[in-house]
């Protein structure tokens, strides 16, 4: 609909500019209907003209619409209510446009008209640590707005920014040197989740053992030196880790870059030469800082940032300074030296980082690193709750490890699918079942939480997530199932649209609409990054493609009807593929 929306405000502002007398270019206010009984496309410009013009808003819609022409697209404008101008497509401008998006790769959904480089910073675990249910939300929104990105076609670098550097490196080599030297000296001597084990060990004696702690941060110095053995465990201890979130990442079907800490640890040093250049560091308890608001004492300002520490008291670096690095460097570039030369750079974190992000990405605005065309944008996201409105965790009270709750979800898909095969009287063969449960766990995880507004909270429910009614991937999945399904009855669905398409059907004309609001919706959804509003549209889609599927006959209709219905059964099937794999989810032809 961008393509025919774009028109229509032409047209209505150059109505606007000829017949009414304004100081300003006038914004015709053109938005979709509230409701189909207004039509396609609704203009409310005439109501924010009143004052200015001195007449009554039904006025000036009439002199918009005396002025107005769109005989080509619309049925004659009708003015409702105050002064509203209710514009209906002619059901051959409809026809058309469904007709052009019909075996078109994109949809007519048109590449950006300004390509950027992008940069999406997510999921970011941390070594040595499994990934839990928190990196859950970060991967997959990440993910997806990756995918969206690169579907408009900019330049999208997709980049992990592990935790791979800092002082839990000299505790847990210390504790492996001493309890299991094995695992410093080769590789796969331990797996992932003894390693976890070790780091609690290491970090109870780090806090409650004074000789260990020396010790830790002796190790931490040594690595930093780049002391041969300490680098060797280093590396051990990353590749351990690598290994278990890469399979988690295939499994979920996201490719990402690793960039870790480790990588800026060299261009610290340059951070904190570059804000003293500027003038920007100032020197509190010892330590190196900069005030986001420009203060020099926030105690005195009350200022709602703290102070950014970028070298601590003893000389050494914390995250803020590895942060500030990223960005610098990220940004950096564009004159073709050492950098990303990114435009545009996104960073996917839970809702609990807005404030650092938010004097990290000051301080960076004040020392001239962001140059005009360039951008920082935090992402957030709310906390994964269980039915009881807490932080999901487990019966012991531990946090859910990501492996576990995706096991648990493809055990229950296949246990649904099970069931439902044995009341149909179905046989199917074990690759089969497995392929389909896991496709449908997976695409029920990720559904469920990306149909979620991504600011809010929101509680993690299998038998919700896997119904097959509501707004869920089973339904979704379904309904490109039925549309498959009709193929396999002998529907020709690769065959070329008929010319004129016939829509004829109330439901036809609904399912049309439905379709050519695709386009909208990405853009929408490339400026806001908000992930349910695709969600919300595949859902609403897929709505009405069954009450299409149910009322109008498609296989038993008569020519050309039959090869239109067609033509939207494809489109319909098209759409859903694409939006759901630019959510990451896959689709099944039989389920």
């Amino acid at each position: 609909m961008l393509a025919i929306s774009r028109a229509l405000r032409q047209r209505l502002v150059s109505a606007m500019e000829e017949g009414l007398d304004l100081a300003e270019p006038p914004d015709p206010q053109l938005t979709a209907a509230s409701k189909p009984e207004f039509g396609d496309f609704q203009a409310n410009g005439a109501m924010g003209l009143a004052r200015q013009l001195q007449q009554a808003p039904r006025q000036i819609a009439q002199t918009i619409v005396d002025h107005l022409d769109l005989a080509d697209l619309c049925e004659p404008p009708r003015i409702a209510g105050p002064g509203f101008i209710n514009l209906t497509l002619k059901p051959e401008v409809i026809a058309r446009a469904i007709a052009e998006r019909v075996g078109d790769p994109r949809l007519g959904v048109a590449e950006a008209p300004v390509r950027q480089r992008v940069v999406v910073d997510f999921s970011s675990p941390n070594i040595a640590k499994e990934m839990h249910v928190g990196h859950l939300r970060s991967t997959i929104i990440g993910d997806c707005l990756a995918r969206l990105l690169a579907f408009r076609g900019h330049d999208v670098l997709r980049l992990n920014h592990v935790g791979d550097w800092g002082t839990q490196f000299g505790m847990l080599i210390t504790q492996l040197k001493q309890v299991a030297p094995q695992a410093l000296d080769a590789a796969d001597a331990v797996d992932l989740g003894d390693l976890v084990a070790f780091y609690r060990q290491a970090k109870q004696r780090f806090d409650e053992d004074e000789t260990f702690r020396t010790q830790s941060r002796e190790e931490v110095v040594k690595l930093q030196r780049g002391d041969p053995f300490s680098r060797r465990a280093w590396a051990l201890l990353c590749s351990q880790s690598r290994q278990e979130f890469q399979r988690i990442y295939d499994r979920l079907g996201v490719g990402i870059e690793e960039r870790g800490e480790s990588f800026y640890n060299a261009r610290l040093t340059g951070v904190v030469e570059a804000l003293d250049s500027a003038g920007l560091l100032v020197t509190d308890d010892g330590a190196r800082c900069v005030f986001p608001d420009g203060s020099s004492d926030k105690r005195k300002q009350g200022s709602a940032l703290p102070p950014v520490i970028v070298q601590k008291r003893d000389g050494g670096f914390n995250y803020a300074a590895t942060d500030l690095a990223a960005i610098r460097y990220r940004l950096a570039g564009a004159d073709g030296g050492e950098g990303d030369a990114a435009e545009r750079v996104i960073y996917v974190t839970d809702a609990g980082q807005a404030s650092h992000f938010e004097a990290v990405f000051q301080v960076a605005r004040r020392a001239g690193w962001i140059t005009p065309g360039q951008s920082l944008e935090h992402v957030p996201f709310g906390l994964v709750q269980g039915a009881d409105g807490r932080k999901l965790k487990t019966r012991a009270g531990d946090t859910v490890r990501l492996r576990d709750l995706l096991d648990q979800a493809v055990q229950r898909a296949r246990a649904d699918l099970e069931r439902r095969l044995a009341d149909e009287g179905r046989q199917e063969d074990e690759a089969f079942i497995a392929h389909v449960a896991e496709t449908v766990g997976m695409a029920a995880v990720k559904y469920a939480d990306l149909s979620q507004n991504r600011i809010t909270d929101y509680q993690f429910s299998f038998d919700r997530m896997l119904a097959l009614q509501g707004n869920t991937a089973p339904y979704l999945l379904y309904a490109y199932v039925r549309i498959q399904g009709i193929a396999r009855r002998g529907g020709a669905l690769t065959a070329t649209a008929p010319d004129p398409i016939r829509l004829g059907a109330a439901e036809a004309f609904s399912l049309a609409r439905q379709l050519l609001h695709f386009d909208e919706v990405l853009v929408e959804l490339e400026r806001e990054l908000l992930p349910n509003r695709l969600c919300t549209y595949l859902f609403e889609l897929s709505q009405t493609f069954n009450r299409f599927y149910d009322r109008v006959p498609v296989l038993k209709a008569e020519e050309p009807d039959r090869s239109s219905r067609l033509a939207l059964c494809r489109l319909s099937a098209d759409t859903l593929k694409l939006g759901l794999e630019l959510l990451g989810i896959g689709t099944l032809d039989r389920m």
